[in-house]
């Protein structure tokens, strides 16, 4: 630009002519009239430039669907661009070398990396994102009523539910709620939205944090999904499946619906979430189902085996040979008064174990 500069000053300023000004700068005179006479000088956005690649280019979109398919896979279980330049010769007779192949894959992971950093659509517009709360509802058990509490959770995009009836919302309720819910629909939503739920969360920092409970923390490193919190008194935020736990309540749990197993009463409830997905969606009046085939698509891949939703401790019997858990008073043996026993809780089971893990008793909650 100094020499661009100099030859407008000469020229435009000074008066001097063309030629004299080209001789001085060693350039043509037909460039100096040019840099002289030019009226914008603002800087150009650069044009990319594409180069047609006839051999990679036919197969660029199969790969990209490859590396979308494996977005919501762990990554021991992706295919590598290697696995890839070797299916693609199986498959579809690509004449293309590994290094091509290997240098379209990590620039299109890197820019899948980005979209998915920079991407700003609400969480209520993502397929593959769901809502999680409790409702509760009176059933009958044995001739008479019992208020139970149901875990329901949403998928805001496609207006889909599924759900489970538990005794309780604490953390054991809580967790194997999800763990069936996940086990059932072969997937796990890549993001969840929860309210401040105590099998959580543990405490509610400021500027948004929470600190959360040990067990869930773990439950989120099993199952690999992105949590995030409603802020305090916002149900709003959430208002999808605060919606749908009254749908559920109006449509399938009034009145009293009576049963006698729990198992059998969550297998029905999962059949219920199915068949309600026939109906057509309020707003997009397609049927629910169809709509829902997108979320299923952006769910992230189960892992080897369920979570063991189960809470481990060691309590020391009293001198009668009782422990007392959640409040309540557990038999195990007179002779195991004053000894340490161990005890695994379950939603549904509190079993209590010898330090050789010999049932001791296996009461039902």
């Amino acid at each position: 630009m100094a020499e661009v500069n100099y030859i407008r000053h000469e020229i435009n300023i000074k008066g001097a002519n063309y030629a004299e000004v080209a001789r001085k700068v060693g350039v043509d005179w037909r460039t100096v009239m040019k840099y002289a006479d030019q009226e914008d000088f603002s800087s150009e956005t650069p044009v990319r430039q594409t180069r047609k690649s006839p051999v990679m280019d036919p197969v660029k979109p199969i790969i990209d669907e490859w590396l979308r398919e494996d977005a919501f896979k762990k990554k021991k279980f992706r295919r590598t661009a290697k696995r890839i330049h070797t299916l693609l010769k199986e498959q579809h007779d690509f004449m293309g070398s590994d290094r091509s192949v290997r240098n379209y894959v990590a620039k299109r992971k890197r820019e899948v990396a980005e979209e998915s950093e920079d991407a700003s659509l609400p969480l209520v517009t993502q397929p593959g994102a769901a809502q999680v709360d409790f409702g509760e509802a009176p059933f009958l058990h044995n001739g008479k009523e019992v208020i139970m509490h149901y875990l329901v959770l949403s998928f805001p995009a496609s207006n889909a539910f599924v759900f489970q009836v538990f005794p309780s919302e604490n953390r054991e309720c809580f967790l194997q709620g999800l763990t069936n819910i996940f086990t059932f629909i072969g997937g796990v939503p890549h993001t969840i939205r929860f309210d401040n739920l105590s099998p959580a969360v543990s405490k509610i920092l400021p500027y948004g944090e929470r600190k959360l409970t040990e067990e869930f923390e773990r439950f989120t490193a099993h199952y690999g999904f992105r949590y995030e919190f409603c802020n305090p008194e916002s149900g709003n935020e959430k208002g999808h499946v605060e919606s749908m736990v009254k749908y559920v309540r109006n449509n399938y749990l009034i009145p009293a619906i009576p049963y006698q197993a729990l198992s059998s009463l969550n297998d029905q409830a999962l059949s219920w979430s199915v068949q309600d997905r026939n109906r057509p969606h309020f707003e997009k009046g397609l049927p629910i189902a169809e709509l829902y085939l997108a979320d299923e698509q952006r769910l992230l891949q189960l892992p080897g085996k369920p979570y063991e939703c189960v809470r481990k401790e060691v309590l020391k019997a009293d001198k009668y040979g009782y422990v007392r858990i959640d409040g309540r008073n557990y038999s195990t043996s007179p002779r195991f008064a004053g000894q340490r026993v161990s005890v695994r809780l379950s939603f549904d089971q509190v079993r209590i174990l010898t330090d050789s893990n010999e049932v001791v008793s296996k009461p039902v909650i």
